[in-house]
């Protein structure tokens, strides 16, 4: 049974923007509700089995995800602990499900429809064979988005097909189990419906069908009536074969008067089902993992692009200094890093990608790195900075240290597409020439780093070598948890401006940057009182100048309400507020998309001109969503002269919003939040750092597999224009390098989409699980427009094995065990068990899962192991879990636990028998 607790999360975030997907029911009973469900149960249940092993107790203090998650991470989350990395890995699970009717609306498979089972449970193991191998390569983002498609199919049988109508209140376990056969699937030609005229039959089920156990599914027809003689239709209007005898249809997605019973047997059917996937990708993963993979970890990540080149040995120096800093003094806070990442880059080398989770390990890689090699020639930053851009989770702070202008720059429209599509933050520390070497940093290329600084909402600093240590406190103020922006703004060229921000109760560490040269400014609080440039420690915070930047921090003191900064200065400049703060939220730009399950998907792209913008957006706030008040939401341009186009919003509830545009800026905007905060009664105001533009091209691709390696991938993709025709260049790149070909160009006529395809070639000895970034661009001819995709690729090696290992049984001693359980203390009992893998690939992993006593394992001959277990009489139940080499999960579960009836008959059973029998035991 779902818990009180998972149930009150669950409020928090089903009722948001993906509720227009409705494959399975309508009013509450949606695949985001049923989705939602079972992701936060067997969340809380990993909580608290990490909890239960780490020796602390699981208490969340609210029901908000904010409070879960630092209930989740434990006593050392002291501080702010910001829900938003949660949110989002929910959100984009819900996303990719709820794609599925857009991009195979009409294919049988991905649905359950038209009596695909093979087919169906094909793309279902497809994906958990690529979202175990992802996990395992910590590709966490590709896992979640081929979990969302999976979940989809895995729901959508139980609503599209007769196993509720057969009796079945179990999940149909053979789904996720490609060794057990489907049975009794009704051939194409066995009738199975009877006519319903009015389309609205309780159960058109023909009775043979029924008596005889026939699976079997509704067929659809979006653009044709034609189905075989006889067969279900799935039913609704969309679907043409519902009007062709016999009529009708057997699809529960929605609840209505005379299928209620039906429906609710397949919602309660499908959340089991998405249950039992997800406990099967949990045990493989194991507990870390999984709840990596949905974005419990400490928010802060520290991403590290180094140019190591002769004349870089002193930033070098300091990039491993700052690391050690902050490895020593966060260790053990919540604001301690939940994963290290550096790239190194050089001429004409740059990478590997070094990701790591322990900061030891981030020490070791940082200290290896050795300035060599270089001279006048340009480096590799923007390649590097590719590999951190889509090696890094999404909204990542990444730090680029060079001195040196970028080789690559080619890659520069690339890596703004990435920055867009990750909204990850990037800063660039650039130095002076050294006397080591001759080289210096190009006037334009120290713009080109600007540019791409500016777009992510990050810092363009430059200062000499033997200020550099000074500078980096930047990365100390950003390198922590629940970091928020309140303001950011540039101006080119420079004026004389006012800009007026608001601070709330909640923030804490406020601090201030500008960055440009011959620049004055006066600070004023609320209260009127005021602070200038030249006052290093005033009334109102200490500030710092080093190079071109300036930084306040303010002191903690001061109040909440309207404050402004008055610059002054005729050159270039920016500005950015920050602070912490768990009142935050995440964005995406939406499209709407019709059909039989209508609703709204993520653009992958920049949004299109001469439309309203649409946005979904999720509010978080100290105690949840409800301990807030939304105000306006606007698109307000960066760069002046200053352009706000405020929006029309509907609530969701539950701090979901969708947000409608009218009037879009032109150039590039971000999105901005005001409201406020009912704990404290201040209002608040957020702003988020990723700059985005409009554009009148759109291209449209679909991620329908993944690859393999050795083989050739074709991906179709479209290109259409609603402004200039003409011809279009058409770039695509992938962060691995992988061979690629594409046209170089396409030419469009103005409305009419112009198709073609790319191909991709992964060698032969990519890992399995490699998670591969492709960025596609078409570009007008002469600049004037331009837009983007990003899609992620899987890379997975053909599986065959799909047989789980096998468990026996072989020694049992409990003789001493008193049947008095209260006298069990001064007795011990012991198990031997051999664990084989009955394919070959091998056993990986084996570990205990429940029991208290002592477990060990030993290797006896391929591929056989023993596993020992010896435990007090007190604790009479042992289950540990043993994990092939691809990924293929098995239990072994024994128990001491004596009935009053005569003694049980003890057998070997197979692994998988053993898990089915331990589900029985568990549940009644």
């Amino acid at each position: 049974m779902t818990s009180v607790l998972s149930i009150t999360l669950l409020t928090l975030v089903l009722s948001g923007p993906l509720m227009a997907f409705v494959p399975i029911g309508g009013g509450a009973s949606t695949h985001v509700s049923i989705t939602g469900t079972a992701l936060l149960q067997k969340v809380t249940e990993t909580c608290r089995a990490v909890a239960e092993a780490a020796g602390h107790e699981f208490k969340p203090t609210g029901s908000s995800p904010e409070e879960l998650v630092q209930a989740c991470l434990g006593p050392t989350a002291t501080g702010e602990v910001s829900g938003a990395k949660f949110h989002s890995a929910l959100q984009e699970i819900y996303t990719q499900n709820g794609l599925v009717d857009r991009d195979f609306v009409n294919s049988a498979p991905h649905h359950f429809n038209s009596e695909a089972f093979l087919e169906g449970r094909g793309l279902i193991m497809e994906g958990i064979v690529a979202i175990k191998a992802n996990i395992r390569r910590e590709s966490f983002q590709a896992a979640r988005e081929t979990l969302g498609r999976v979940l989809h199919t895995l729901q959508d049988f139980y609503s599209h097909s007769n196993w509720v109508e057969l009796g079945y209140t179990e999940p149909y376990i053979n789904l996720i189990r490609p060794d057990l056969p489907l049975e009794n699937l009704a051939d194409v030609n066995t009738a199975t419906c009877s006519d319903c005229a009015s389309g609205t039959c309780p159960n058109s089920i023909l009775p043979n069908i029924l008596k005889e156990k026939k699976l079997t599914s509704g067929y659809m027809g979006i653009f044709s009536a034609a189905k075989p003689k006889g067969k279900c239709s799935h039913g609704g209007a969309a679907d043409l074969t519902s009007t062709a005898e016999p009529r009708g249809g057997i699809s529960k997605d929605e609840r209505r008067s005379d299928n209620v019973a039906l429906h609710n047997a397949a919602v309660n059917a499908a959340t089991d089902a998405s249950l039992q996937l997800l406990e099967d990708i949990r045990l493989a993963a194991g507990d870390n993992d999984f709840l990596r993979m949905m974005g419990i970890a400490r928010s802060s990540i520290v991403c590290f692009v180094i140019d190591t080149t002769g004349s870089m040995s002193d930033d070098i120096k300091e990039a491993r200094e700052v690391v050690y800093e902050i490895i020593d003094s966060k260790k053990g806070t919540q604001d301690e890093p939940s994963e290290y990442i550096l790239v190194p880059f050089n001429d004409p080398h740059f990478g590997p990608l070094i990701k790591t989770t322990d900061s030891d390990t981030m020490k070791r890689e940082i200290s290896k790195l050795r300035a060599s090699g270089g001279g006048d020639i340009p480096e590799m930053c923007l390649s590097g900075l590719q590999l951190a851009l889509t090696g890094a989770p999404d909204s990542s702070h990444i730090y680029v240290f060079t001195d040196a202008q970028a080789k690559d720059i080619a890659l520069k429209a690339t890596i703004v597409s990435l920055i867009r599509s990750s909204k990850s933050t990037v800063s660039f520390f650039m130095t002076g020439p050294s006397r080591r070497s001759r080289r210096s940093l190009l006037a334009s290329s120290f713009e080109d780093y600007k540019d791409l600084a500016l777009a992510s909402g990050g810092q363009a600093i430059q200062v000499s070598k033997s200020q550099l240590p000074q500078a980096t406190d930047v990365i100390l103020d950003t390198s922590t948890s629940a970091l928020v922006t309140v303001l950011q703004r540039a101006r080119n060229p420079g004026q004389k401006e006012i800009f007026p921000f608001m601070l709330d109760e909640s923030l804490k560490n406020i601090t201030i940057y500008i960055t440009g040269q011959s620049i004055t400014f006066t600070l004023t609080n609320p209260a009127g009182v005021s602070q200038n440039h030249n006052e290093a420690s005033g009334k109102l915070g200490t500030i710092r100048t080093v190079g071109n930047l300036w930084r306040i921090r303010l002191h903690a003191d001061n109040k909440s309400g309207t404050w402004q900064i008055n610059i002054i200065s005729n050159k270039p400049y920016t500005l950015k507020v920050t602070g912490q703060s768990t009142i935050t939220f995440i964005y995406d730009f939406v499209e709407s998309f019709g059909g039989p399950h209508p609703g709204y998907a993520v653009l992958s792209g920049r949004p299109q001109a001469g439309q309203p913008a649409t946005l979904m957006l999720s509010v978080m706030g100290r105690k949840g969503p409800s301990s807030m008040t939304i105000g306006d939401v606007a698109l307000v341009t960066v760069s002046g002269p200053e352009t706000v186009r405020n929006s029309t919003t509907s609530d969701m509830g539950n701090g979901d919003i969708l947000v409608t545009v009218d009037g879009v800026p032109e150039g590039e905007f971000v999105v901005i939040l005001k409201g406020t905060d009912k704990v404290s009664g201040s209002e608040f105001q957020r702003q988020s750092t990723t700059q985005m533009s409009i554009s009148k091209v759109n291209i449209k691709a679909v991620v329908d597999s993944s690859m393999e390696p050795g083989k050739t991938f074709y991906l179709p993709f479209s290109v259409m224009t609603k402004g200039s025709g003409g011809q279009y260049s058409i770039s695509a790149r992938n962060d691995k390098s992988f061979p690629m070909s594409n046209p170089a160009s396409l030419t469009l006529t103005t409305g009419q989409y112009a198709n073609s395809t790319i191909t991709i070639t992964p060698p032969a000895d990519t890992p399995s699980g490699t998670d591969v970034t492709l960025t596609l661009e078409a570009k007008l001819s002469s600049g004037v427009d331009s837009n983007y995709v990003v899609l992620r690729f899987s890379v997975v090696n053909k599986i065959t094995d799909f047989v789980p290992p096998l468990c026996e049984v072989v020694h049992v001693l409990a003789d001493d065990c008193p049947q008095d359980v209260s006298q069990c203390e001064p007795f011990q009992w012991e198990l031997a068990a051999t664990l084989t893998d009955g394919n070959g690939t091998g056993i990986e992993s084996v570990s205990l899962r429940q029991g208290s006593g002592n477990f060990t394992t030993t290797f006896l001959s391929d591929p056989i192991i023993q596993a020992n277990y010896t435990a007090s009489c007190c604790s009479q139940i042992v289950e540990f879990i043993a994990v092939d080499k691809v990924g293929n999960v098995g239990k072994c579960y024994h128990s001491i636990v004596r009935s009053a009836g005569p003694p049980a008959l003890t057998v070997s059973l197979p692994l998988w028998l053993c898990l089915l029998v331990s589900a029985f035991v568990t549940r009644f």
